[in-house]
C-alpha cells in the first residue's frame, strides 16, 4: 500500500505533467491527459450487419440517430424498468459516434467480429447465484469496489466502452511507470516499465500490468487476473495485452488482444479510438445514497420475522 501511494503522489503532485512533458521530449510518446473510449460502435457486430465489416455514411448517420434506443436494447428489463434516470440525457448518446472507419464492430479478429466460441470447461462454469441475504454474493459494482457491469469493467483491462458508462481517463506517466486512473469508482491501474510480472501465485483484480516501449508505442502485458473481475465470464487465466500508440496529438490508438485458454477457443483482437478531451473527471461518490446493501438485509430481516410469525399460526 505505502509503494502504491507513493508511487501516485509522485505521479500526480510533484513532478507535474507539464515537468514530465518535458521530461519525455526526446524519449518515448508522451500520453499524458484525460481521454475517452466512448463510441457507439459495439465490440461485437450487430446482427443485423453479420456480413457487413463497416457501414456506408448514410447507415452510420442512421446508427448514430437511433443510438439511444440501440444502447437500451442492451440494459437488462429490470433496469429498464426501476432506474427512470435512465434516459438520453444521462446516457449523453448524442454526443457519441460510430468509430472514424464506420466499422461494425470493435473486435476486428475474428473477421466476423464476434467473440470467440467458449470453450466446454467455460460453458458448464457455475456461477454463484445472487442472493438478497449475502452481500459478497452481489456484483463489485453494485457494492461500489469496481466498475464491472455489462460483462466488463472500465479500469480491469481490456478497456472496452461500456454501453451505458462511457468512461474517462487521466493517464500520468514517468520513465518507471505508467498510471491509468478511470474515473469510475476511481479505481488506479499502475503499469511498471520494464518490470517483471509478480509470482503466479499472487493475484490482483486490475490484473499485474509491465509495460515497455515500441517506439511511440506502450505495449502493456497483463496477466494474474483473479477470478472476481471476470470480463464477459474470463477466468484467472485471462492474459491482455495492450497497445497504446498515439495518431496526432487528440487519440490515440487502443489494440488489445485477449487470450484465455480457458474461456475462448482462441485469442481475439479488438480496436478502439481514445480521444483527448477536455472534459474534467468528477467525484464518482458511489458510496453515498448506495442503500442497496442495507436495504437487501433488512428486506430479508422482514421476511424471516414473517415467516416466523405465518409458522407461529399454523
Amino acid at each position: 500500500m505505502a509503494f502504491r501511494s507513493c508511487v501516485i503522489a509522485v505521479a500526480l503532485g510533484s513532478l507535474g505533467t507539464a515537468g514530465l512533458s518535458a521530461q519525455m521530449k526526446d524519449g518515448p510518446a508522451d500520453l499524458q491527459g484525460i481521454w475517452t473510449n466512448g463510441t457507439l460502435t459495439p465490440l461485437t457486430r450487430p446482427a443485423d450487419f453479420a456480413d457487413r465489416y463497416a457501414l456506408t455514411k448514410a447507415e452510420a448517420a442512421e446508427f448514430e440517430r437511433t443510438a439511444f434506443e440501440r444502447v437500451m436494447k442492451t440494459v437488462p428489463e429490470i433496469d429498464r424498468v426501476t432506474a427512470a434516470d435512465l434516459n438520453d440525457i444521462y446516457l449523453d448518446t448524442a454526443t457519441l459516434k460510430v468509430v472514424p472507419d464506420r466499422r461494425t464492430s470493435l473486435i476486428v479478429d475474428p473477421p466476423n467480429g464476434m467473440l470467440p466460441p467458449r470453450t466446454p470447461a467455460a460453458q458448464q462454469r457455475p456461477t454463484r447465484p445472487l442472493s438478497y441475504d449475502d452481500p459478497e454474493s452481489r456484483t463489485l459494482h453494485e457494492r461500489c469496489l469496481l466498475s464491472l457491469n455489462f460483462g466488463g469493467s472500465s479500469s480491469v483491462p481490456p478497456l472496452v466502452p461500456n454501453p451505458v458508462l462511457q468512461d474517462f481517463y487521466r493517464i500520468v506517466q514517468t520513465p518507471q511507470h505508467v498510471l491509468i486512473l478511470s474515473e469510475l469508482v476511481h479505481d488506479t491501474r499502475i503499469i511498471r516499465i520494464g518490470g517483471r510480472h509478480l509470482p503466479p501465485h499472487v493475484r490482483q483484480w486490475h490484473g499485474d500490468s509491465v509495460g515497455h516501449w515500441e517506439g511511440d508505442t506502450l505495449v502493456v502485458d497483463t496477466t494474474n487476473f483473479t477470478d472476481k473481475t471476470r470480463f464477459r465470464g474470463s477466468s484467472a487465466s485471462l492474459h491482455v495485452i495492450e497497445r497504446f500508440r498515439p495518431i496526432g496529438v487528440n487519440t490515440l490508438d487502443y489494440r488489445v488482444t485477449v487470450e484465455d485458454p480457458d474461456t475462448w477457443t482462441a485469442p481475439w483482437t479488438a480496436q478502439v479510438p481514445f480521444s483527448r478531451t477536455n472534459n474534467s473527471m468528477f467525484e464518482y461518490a458511489c458510496h453515498e445514497a448506495n442503500y442497496s446493501m442495507a436495504n437487501s438485509l433488512r428486506g430479508m430481516r422482514a421476511k424471516e420475522k414473517d415467516d416466523e410469525a405465518a409458522a407461529r399460526k399454523q
